[in-house]
């Protein structure tokens, strides 16, 4: 144990001077203009994966290289170093330009992909602001679009579900957040967006549900005039609730609501019969 602890200290102990013998010597050809040692040393660095020292070297030659030879590798490499160090929001501006910069490259297709797929590695939980999961949907599509029988179809397919998914559970959490502060009226109104945007969710049991008693209470709260046509909106919901979700964990809640709206629309032509001018909001 101790000799494979002794020899795992020797190798970090060999790799460091070799990071600081490396940065050493990129530091001296970043201070000289022999472009093509920078070029050949970047590429070394590259290939063993020195990305952080990939990246000074390629910085520095973007500008001397600008529409000569080698122009192409170091903006390609460039981009693909800052993929590597994780810098998604760099890498996907890079391939972005290689692609208006390069466009009969035989890279420019791949530089699209890999731009939309900077922007969806930039996607944050599903409870965060969704603006970068928009953009990443959208780059995705306009990349099937111009590519539809590329190799990376699947796997945009498989991100697409995912990114999807992100937008879907932030539109219900919001909808339901909506319901857990009592504002029946837009918690109404959220759900019934909610399903008609994703009707086929995993969610739409509990949209439904919430939909339903949204409207029940919204309802029930509203003057006369306008409480008719709400509750008849909830019998209606209860309907389509029963029918298609009859051994719903909910079912007996739903039930009830539909009992208590009946009540209320009875009481309320009762009252209608008895004083036929309504009280207006």
């Amino acid at each position: 144990m101790q000799v494979m602890k002794n020899a795992f200290r020797i190798g970090i102990i060999i790799l460091t001077i070799a990071i600081l013998t490396s940065c050493s010597a990129n530091g001296k050809l970043l201070k000289g203009h022999d472009f093509d040692a920078q070029f050949k040393a970047a590429m070394k660095c590259y290939n063993e994966k020195n990305y952080s020292g990939a990246i000074q070297l390629y910085e520095n030659l973007i500008m001397h290289y600008h529409g000569r030879e080698n122009a192409e590798d170091i903006s390609w490499y460039y981009g693909m170093s800052l993929m590597q160090i994780k810098d998604y929001y760099s890498a996907g501006y890079q391939f972005k330009n290689f692609n208006k910069r390069f466009p009969y490259s035989e890279r420019a297709e791949e530089s699209l992909f890999l731009a939309a797929k900077c922007k969806y590695l930039q996607s944050p939980e599903y409870y965060l602001d969704q603006k970068l999961t928009k953009e990443a949907i959208q780059e995705f599509e306009s990349y099937v679009d111009r590519y539809p029988t590329s190799i990376h179809i699947p796997e945009i397919n498989t991100c697409l579900d995912e990114l999807q998914e992100k937008l879907m559970h932030k539109e219900y959490d919001i909808a339901y957040g909506y319901y857990l502060t009592s504002n029946y009226h837009a918690a109404y109104v959220s759900m019934q967006s909610f399903l008609n945007n994703y009707p086929n969710s995993s969610y739409r049991e509990d949209a439904m549900f919430y939909m339903l008693s949204s409207g029940y209470e919204y309802g029930i709260n509203s003057t006369d005039e306008k409480m008719r046509e709400r509750l008849q909106l909830v019998i209606n919901d209860f309907d389509r609730f029963a029918t298609l979700f009859s051994n719903s964990k909910y079912i007996s809640e739903a039930q009830r609501i539909y009992t208590k709206t009946r009540e209320a629309l009875a009481a309320l032509e009762t009252r209608t019969a008895a004083n036929p001018v309504s009280s207006q909001k």
